[in-house]
């Protein structure tokens, strides 16, 4: 009772040690989470490895008869933790490539869900968690004059230059980035993306001209469905919502998208499925798992789908109410998401991602257009090492629309611009 006395008391203190630091940064609370965990984790193997070494001494019924509370605790989290799984996740490099068993690969495949939902435990999912001083709300007016001191040109040498990205026939009311500024890596990093401590985004990554060079355009079918909808987590809801605001969900903002994309031509399948809701309970860190079945089979049944969008709601601090004037409306910002697959140790090797580059690409650009024509719409682009189910098209991506504390009228009022956006890569303008 003593071993697991001191395990639940180490547990509580890990999950509040971020809060008896308020000061510190996210990174700097996460690296001591890391710390802590990997240390805690350690010690329960270390235990658990002493428990077996007993158990080995004695028969099984032995060992039943005289097992206590506290072998059983620490007999489970010493194989399910998932402070234990996360920090096993880079000394798997057991599995036979060439075995063949269902039965074993069923054990595997829960083995890795068992490892991803323990990241989720540890860090979070989506949300990013944000505080006043990490919010940059991306392309406000009045920037040109700055951006043209800091490249050494006048505004009208700027205006001249060649764009870095498809230019739609529109007035440009916010920043126009030149290729000359988004090829500097600091620039790009500082200026466009917010990176979590628990992933690296690397210069070869993040290769502008490359990701600009991208062509996203589709010709419109009227005859078979080419964008997906859906909502990895259908349970979240904005400050109205209520009996007399049933409406304020994410579900709801993803409806009114659905119906400006209809509008513009694209046939749009609208999953409303709720993944993150099993047998009437809110499992958010299975959701993923779930999603991914369902899109699946939904992308097996419709194979010319080519866009996959995947919208959510942030959460951010309860004083934190992110809001801006776009087209004359009082407008919750959007953020794009990306999961890059890897840790600062290397990739999550059974969470590859064939099209990340193409995902980040897909981004930027719909980045890039939002602060030319919609200044103040976007927040930076988020950085975060899972994958979030980005990996089954080229044109994937995850993004988060406003935050708790934001209204569904501002939420949905930032759809009308996204779907200008979505658009304009969408039709190579």
């Amino acid at each position: 009772m003593l071993a697991s006395g001191v395990i639940l008391i180490a547990a509580l203190a890990g999950k509040y040690a971020a809060e008896w630091e308020p000061e510190q940064s996210s990174i700097q609370a996460d690296a001591k989470k890391q710390w802590f965990a990997k240390g805690l984790a350690s010690w329960i193997r270390y235990s658990y490895g002493a428990e077996e070494q007993k158990k080995e001494q004695k028969s099984e019924a032995d060992w039943m008869q005289q097992d206590t509370v506290g072998r059983k605790i620490i007999s489970w989290i010493g194989k399910w933790s998932p402070l234990v799984c996360f920090y096993e996740l880079y000394q798997d490099g057991g599995e036979d490539e060439a075995e063949t068993d269902p039965s074993y690969t069923r054990y595997l495949d829960k083995q890795r869900v068992m490892k991803e939902s323990a990241y989720l435990y540890l860090f979070g999912d989506e949300n990013s968690g944000s505080g006043k001083e990490d919010i940059v709300i991306e392309g406000a007016q009045g920037e040109e004059a700055q951006m043209a001191q800091g490249a050494g040109m006048t505004l009208e040498e700027m205006a001249q230059g060649a764009p870095a990205y498809h230019i739609r026939k529109q007035p440009i009311t916010g920043t126009k980035y030149v290729m000359e500024q988004l090829a500097d890596y600091d620039f790009l990093m500082q200026r466009f993306y917010s990176v979590h401590s628990s992933t690296t985004a690397s210069r070869e990554e993040m290769d502008a001209k490359k990701m600009l060079e991208m062509d996203f355009s589709l010709e419109k079918d009227p005859n078979q469905p080419q964008i997906l909808i859906y909502h990895t987590h259908s349970q979240e809801t904005y400050a109205d919502y209520g009996a007399e605001h049933p409406e304020a969900t994410v579900v709801e903002v993803g409806n009114y998208l659905t119906e400006l994309l209809r509008q513009k031509g694209y046939q749009v399948i609208h999953d409303t499925s709720q993944y993150d809701l099993i047998n009437g309970q809110l499992d958010r860190n299975h959701a993923y798992n779930y999603a991914l079945d369902g899109i699946t089979t939904i992308l097996q049944k419709n194979p010319s789908i080519q866009v996959i969008l995947d919208i959510h709601r942030d959460g951010v601090r309860e004083d934190l109410h992110m809001v801006s004037e776009v087209n004359k409306k009082a407008t919750a910002p959007i953020m794009f998401f990306n999961g890059m697959s890897q840790t600062p140790e290397g990739p999550i090797e059974y969470l590859q991602n064939p099209h990340k580059l193409e995902n980040l690409a897909f981004s930027l650009q719909m980045q890039l257009d939002a602060a030319a024509y919609y200044p103040g719409l976007t927040r930076k682009i988020y950085l975060k090492g899972l994958r979030y189910n980005l990996h089954l098209r080229p044109r994937s991506a995850l993004i988060e629309v406003g935050a708790q504390t934001n209204t569904y009228e501002e939420a949905r009022n930032a759809m009308e611009p996204l779907a200008e956006i979505l658009d304009m890569v969408l039709s190579g303008e």
